[in-house]
């Protein structure tokens, strides 16, 4: 009978801390489900602090690179010395010089294209004075042997009579062409040289029929005369006019 006394009056308080339990969990729970927001709030503000100091940072070091490309770029560039050539009228000078040489060593005018060759080395660029000194070499290779040499083919005497003309030696040169003209009737190169001796020496007549002759066997020697210095004796001759450029005032070549 104690005991079930006992037993009896121990239930009750059981029951009562139970109940006491459960209160308190409910209201945790309760305030968990009312308040999150005061406990997630704290979060995201320690990450703001933290993306600001890096977003600094970041700022910093953009200004930096910044002022860095700015101070490249106001680097002065380089000199190129190409550029500086081109630009110097010297340089300007001395190549128009040397394309005048070229012609006249085309056209196997050797003294006259020596004495431009002469005054292309006093130039500037070193690449044109090593181009000058390569035909200045081949020049002189070809004038020296002329006074020496023993032609015997129409095309030995026609270099040896353009070597004369190009020295000066009208007489030795008009020799030699001769001699060419009566191995190579037909050949109208001699022809044509021929006619730009007459025209150094003042023989217009005679120019003028050596050069018909050369432009009747190759038309192409009508331009050539056109632009070469040799005929200048005939440039007030009508006659002259008429050969070269026949398709004026209806004249026939």
């Amino acid at each position: 009978m104690e005991k079930r006394g006992a037993a009896e009056s121990y239930f009750p308080g059981c029951c009562r801390r139970v109940k006491a339990i459960e209160l308190v969990t409910l209201a945790i729970y309760f305030i968990t489900l009312t308040e999150p927001a005061a406990f997630a709030s704290i979060r995201p503000m320690a990450k703001a602090q933290k993306s600001s100091s890096s977003s600094g940072r970041g700022k910093g070091t953009s200004k930096a690179k910044s002022k860095q490309h700015k101070e490249k770029k106001l680097a002065p560039p380089p000199p190129q010395r190409g550029g500086v050539e081109m630009v110097d009228p010297l340089v300007q000078a001395q190549m128009k010089v040397y394309e005048e040489a070229m012609g006249l060593f085309h056209q196997q005018k050797f003294q006259r294209a020596k004495q431009e060759l002469d005054k292309v080395l006093e130039g500037p660029s070193k690449e044109l004075v090593d181009r000058a000194r390569m035909h200045m070499r081949i020049v002189e290779q070809r004038m020296k042997p002329l006074a020496d040499q023993n032609p015997k083919s129409p095309e030995d005497h026609y270099q040896r009579g353009v070597g004369m003309m190009n020295l000066g030696r009208w007489d030795e040169a008009r020799e030699s062409l001769e001699k060419a003209r009566k191995l190579a009737p037909k050949a109208d190169h001699v022809h044509y040289a021929l006619a730009a001796l007459d025209c150094l020496t003042g023989e217009a007549d005679s120019a003028m029929a050596n050069l018909k002759i050369a432009i009747d066997l190759r038309s192409a020697n009508r331009f050539h005369a056109r632009n070469d210095e040799d005929f200048a004796f005939l440039l007030e001759d009508p006659r002259f006019t008429e050969l070269l450029y026949p398709e004026k005032d209806g004249y026939a070549g």
